[in-house]
């Protein structure tokens, strides 16, 4: 029997942006107070994709059991909803063994759908998305954004007229459930989260903008010194389409170009560092949004207190 909300045991959240020092922070904590790891990671998920994602290592994984890494194949379809699932049977594992669920990573939306929920948005009709995408290829998007207005006039104010992917999704969510995406993002709100998890400590992680930059060049250089080019070319041996949503992922897309259509390995390198440092800012958005307790990564001292006082409480 798989775990459901509400979770009353306690849960362990450390959150923050690509190369701020999680791995290092995450295997201190879950030694200190006997956590075992749950990755928060939209792409540590999947098999062979190690060094692009600064997966931990085997030997860190003999040190801390980790959950949710390695779980599909890189042309495999992950999403929120199947990381909602995957963790609650991870955390009744976890919980079996008097152990203390510690998520970490840095992919707000996947926090934002195991804390907060998702809402269905009928990716489960591809009838009526199909309907909907013959009918922008006959009329065009203008008429679309016009047929939008009529049935959910916020989102129409909110999507411009030639963004068709989020106008597509609009109309198939209202096509679907009946209900306009507005009416779905405010019932959401309304019900944030209540009542899945009741004892939760979410902690996010800030660090200087200089140091945290340094540390993404630096994470750039090592991952080519360890072999990212040949871990790229070895998925496209293995017959992977380098036009897999995975493949197309930060990092993955850079060593693409460079193997594929001849740029430089020094261009590759400062395009990867500038994208991944753009990536980090838009963590940070994400998170900003939630309800999370900040610290310095720095705060060792003070991030152990707060998670002694959590546990005792």
């Amino acid at each position: 029997m798989t775990l459901a909300f509400p979770v009353t045991e306690p849960v362990i959240v450390v959150v923050g942006p690509t190369a701020i020092g999680k791995t290092e922070l995450s295997l201190s904590i879950a030694e200190i107070f006997s956590c075992e790891i749950i990755s928060l990671d939209s792409m540590q998920v999947y098999r062979y994709m190690d060094i692009g994602t600064a997966k931990v290592s085997r030997e860190e994984r003999e040190r801390i059991p980790h959950y949710l890494l390695d779980m599909v194949y890189p042309d495999d379809e992950y999403n929120a909803n199947r990381f909602v699932k995957d963790t609650l049977e991870a955390l009744e594992k976890i919980y079996s063994k008097n152990k203390i669920p510690l998520l970490t990573g840095g992919t707000g939306l996947y926090l934002r759908a195991l804390t907060e929920g998702l809402f269905e948005t009928g990716a489960c009709h591809p009838d009526i998305r199909l309907q909907i995408h013959q009918k922008l290829q006959e009329k065009g998007s203008s008429k679309l954004h016009e047929e939008l207005s009529l049935v959910d006039r916020n989102s129409a104010h909110k999507i411009h007229v030639n963004d068709t992917h989020r106008l597509l999704r609009a109309l198939e969510i209202f096509y679907a459930t009946g209900k306009s995406w507005s009416e779905h993002l405010a019932a959401q709100a309304k019900h944030k989260g209540k009542g899945r998890f009741t004892n939760i400590l979410q902690l996010g992680l800030i660090s200087d903008r200089e140091t945290l930059y340094r540390r993404i060049n630096s994470r750039t250089s090592h991952m080519l010194e360890k072999g990212f080019k040949e871990e790229v070319e070895g998925l496209l041996d293995m017959g992977y389409d380098p036009a897999l949503k995975s493949m197309q992922s930060i990092g993955y897309r850079h060593m693409l170009d460079h193997i594929l259509n001849n740029i430089s390995l020094a261009e590759t390198e400062a395009s990867l560092s500038r994208d991944t440092r753009r990536y980090a800012k838009r963590q940070y958005t994400w998170f900003k949004k939630m309800e999370l307790e900040w610290f310095h990564v720095a705060s060792h001292d003070k991030i152990l207190q707060r998670i002694e006082d959590f546990i005792g409480h």
